[in-house]
């Protein structure tokens, strides 16, 4: 599976206007380089290698070691990956089966999925330019490579599309949420966009669709604390400071359920979903909250109803704004009122 067409349509830009709630950044500032691993070997597939640095211990071969730094690979597969030139120090030295340990040492390697399901939907660039990639994200599909998918991810199908090997997402969503995700392009002035999400500069509306309950103060704000739950999938409300913050809003009510405007101000692992399954309001589709179904159990006809709606900011080199729109849209309430 590929990429939609790559659209050069521009994003909504404008000056500083009485309607723009984000504040202006001076443009005379020094970009914070991001962080980069020295010497990594080429992408392949556009799949960029996993990184390890040695710490001192008392291995005598470097295949002593891999195991137990990452007890869900098997020795079999580190000497599968030794033995096939998968695995190469910073100098670009390919290590075989009998390589010694030497402490710190950086050991690049690629990993590969052995069985990897493919997802039969398309992600869409909707704006590029020299430094950004925004993306339309269809439900199911992941941002990055992780446990079973490789290939099967927006970054993999991304880089090969454009052939951008440094390209990386500036923030992320859930494999099961939809909508807007912002890739860089350039080492360079990646940390200076990342910088906006990590200071909340980035004004973000997610719509979802849930149960109805007309007795709540709509609009609300649910402020809590989220931290992980007994099982490593959830994460769950606990006493204590609050650390994440969301606006709620209904757009739109028919009978027992809803559309709902969610602006997060914080941005906790699994927050939107956790902040309406705590109201008693969980999001139609969810297989995480409030019930944990067994992994697997993947329906397409039934994805998660929520969406990565809009994202605006201030651009950090030109200083103009930035306003992005998915294209995509969740159920209609008649539809699922039947």
């Amino acid at each position: 599976m590929g990429f939609a067409q790559v659209t050069e349509e521009p994003a909504r830009r404008a000056g500083d206007t009485e309607q723009n709630p984000l504040p202006p950044r001076p443009l005379a500032f020094t970009l914070p380089m991001a962080l980069h691993r020295p010497n990594p070997p080429p992408n392949r597939n556009g799949v960029g290698a996993s990184c390890v640095v040695l710490p001192a211990g008392s291995w005598a071969r470097v295949i002593d070691f891999l195991p137990q730094r990452f007890p869900g690979v098997s020795t079999d597969t580190w000497l599968q990956r030794l033995q096939a030139g998968d695995v190469i120090d910073d100098q670009g030295h390919v290590l075989g089966p009998d390589a010694p340990y030497r402490a710190g040492l950086r050991l690049y390697y690629f990993r590969a999925v052995e069985v990897e399901p493919p997802i039969p939907f398309e992600a869409t660039v909707l704006w590029q330019d020299e430094h950004l990639v925004v993306v339309d994200k269809p439900h199911f599909l992941p941002v990055m490579p992780s446990g079973k998918y490789l290939q099967e991810t927006v970054l993999v199908r991304l880089k090969n599309a454009l052939g951008l090997d440094a390209l990386s997402p500036i923030h992320r969503i859930d494999r099961d949420t939809a909508g807007l995700v912002l890739f860089s392009k350039q080492v360079a002035s990646r940390g200076a966009y990342q910088e906006l999400f990590r200071t909340r500069q980035v004004d973000k509306t997610y719509e979802c669709i849930a149960p109805w309950n007309a007795d709540l103060p709509w609009p609300l704000r649910r402020e809590s604390r989220i931290a992980p739950s007994a099982h490593f999938m959830q994460q769950t409300e606990v006493d204590g400071a609050p650390n994440a913050l969301t606006h709620i809003a209904p757009i739109e009510v028919l009978g027992a359920i809803a559309r709902y405007a969610l602006k997060p101000v914080t941005g906790q692992r699994h927050q939107l979903r956790v902040h309406m399954a705590a109201l008693g309001l969980p999001m139609l589709g969810d297989g995480i909250y409030p019930t944990l179904t067994p992994e697997g159990n993947v329906h397409y006809s039934q994805p998660l109803q929520l969406l990565a709606k809009s994202a605006a900011f201030i651009d950090p080199l030109s200083g103009g704004r930035r306003e992005f729109h998915s294209q995509r849209k969740l159920r209609d309430l008649a539809d699922l009122s039947q």
